[in-house]
């Protein structure tokens, strides 16, 4: 195909796109407010078109791209796509089990601090590494743990910690590494909900020992699905993208052949000298990788990551201001010394208001004013966990208060100044009933 060819499929594709955007209007009850959800412009379906017209169907250069300039956002030296945050997740944490690490492996039955009320895939890897969660309670307003109930956590058979950032707002990140330090435990930065936030003035997913993330369509940026996982440490990274990839020992790229120059010239394991280092494994791994159209559609959403971010910020915003002293409702804080990226505006019922969480909801979706749980509100109460072997440090009361009274709504960037001052107002007339 020519290049003339590709110009003009491109420029039809972005004809397309400002046509089935050219009438999207705003209908109040009519259009649905989505909680949350993609924003794309015409450069985003050219790029996805782009690649699919190369055929790159497999991990490649746009991959390979993505992870530099992720890596470089966080100020981290190793960025390894995924096929889904809770990947990244699974991971970053299998990777603290294995035998590289020596004594400072975790095994079986040590425990990993982390919080009751979040999504279930911070804590999923800890159980199916057959180690421990503890769980501890988070401050209503902010949704997030502090570092004084982490620390009062920390036991002798305490190894990690892993907690996310509660819908953009960061918890005490700083403070929360330097625990880490102080009692040689690893942390993991579950960034996901949190990609251009920024806590102590640098930002989130640059503390941990590994950090990670998502690009499912609710997060800040998008592939459609697709992870990463981040960090400093060479020695871990290797070991991420063994397990990334199948397990094996071999770190060649894509269409690369030899890139350690001892791909005949080995002996690993029981397996006969030379034997082909592309098919020797090291690890029990996985396939997590992503794609390069999925890479190709991130690489367009990377630039647009400021723009995302003030967008969030400025929903937030109004939408807070726009409900300053609505009867109850308990209004969120970001955290003290925090930027947040936002990703929901929480809101909580307060215990003498006149109404239920169950009946603010339903009022707002009959609105097409669409609403979310705070995830799993206290998982030690849901089904899935009700066999597994878990510790409470200290009372979990807010994340009860999250799981009975709690909801979010949305201020991604594609919501506007309209159908902010319709969710606002919407709510105000529920609560002068």
């Amino acid at each position: 195909m020519s290049r003339t060819e590709k110009d003009l499929i491109l420029e039809s594709v972005r004809k397309y796109h400002r046509a089935q955007e050219a009438d999207r209007r705003f209908v109040p009850g009519e259009t649905p407010i989505l909680p949350s959800g993609a924003t794309f412009d015409e450069d985003d379906r050219a790029a996805l078109v782009e690649a699919a017209l190369s055929m790159r169907i497999a991990a490649g250069a746009s991959a390979i791209q993505f992870e530099r300039k992720f890596a470089r956002l966080l100020g981290r030296r190793k960025a390894h796509l995924t096929n889904s945050g809770s990947s990244a997740n699974l991971l970053a944490l299998t990777t603290l089990t294995q035998r590289e690490l020596g004594d400072r492996r975790l095994v079986p039955g040590d425990e990993v601090i982390t919080v009751a009320a979040g999504f279930p895939t911070t804590v999923n890897p800890i159980v199916q590494n057959q180690l421990v969660p503890v769980l501890v309670d988070v401050d209503l307003r902010t949704y997030n743990t502090t570092a004084d109930r982490v620390a009062d956590a920390i036991g002798p058979r305490t190894r990690a910690i892993m907690i996310a950032h509660a819908l953009g707002n960061p918890f005490p990140a700083a403070e929360i590494a330097e625990l880490a330090r102080q009692h040689d435990l690893f942390f993991v930065e579950d960034n996901c909900d949190a990609v251009g936030s920024f806590y102590d003035g640098r930002p989130t997913g640059s503390f941990g020992d590994f950090a990670t993330a998502s690009f499912y369509p609710a997060h800040h940026l998008t592939m459609g699905e697709g992870g990463c996982v981040v960090t400093d440490n060479l020695a871990l990274a290797k070991v991420v993208e063994s397990l990334r990839d199948w397990g094996r020992d071999c770190w060649c790229e894509p269409a690369q052949s030899d890139t350690c120059h001892k791909r005949f010239s080995q002996q690993l394991g029981r397996l006969p000298y030379g034997y082909d280092h592309k098919y020797t494994f090291s690890h029990i791994g996985y396939n997590l990788k992503t794609t390069d159209l999925q890479a190709a559609l991130g690489l367009a959403q990377f630039e647009k990551l400021p723009e995302f971010g003030a967008a969030r910020r400025r929903n937030w915003q109004r939408m807070r201001e726009a409900l300053d002293g609505v009867p109850g409702l308990l209004l969120p804080e970001p955290t003290p010394n925090s930027d947040p990226s936002w990703f929901g505006f929480v809101l909580t019922v307060t215990e003498d208001a006149s109404f239920d969480r169950s009946e603010i909801v339903a009022f707002l979706e009959s609105r097409k004013i669409g609403t979310r749980m705070l995830f799993s509100g206290n998982l030690a109460r849901q089904p899935a966990y009700q066999d597994v072997d878990f510790k409470v440090v200290g009372s979990l009361e807010n994340s009860d208060t999250i799981t009975e009274r709690t909801f979010w709504i949305g201020v991604y960037p594609g919501i506007t100044n309209e159908m902010i001052d319709y969710v606002a107002q919407s709510i105000r007339a529920f609560t002068a009933r």
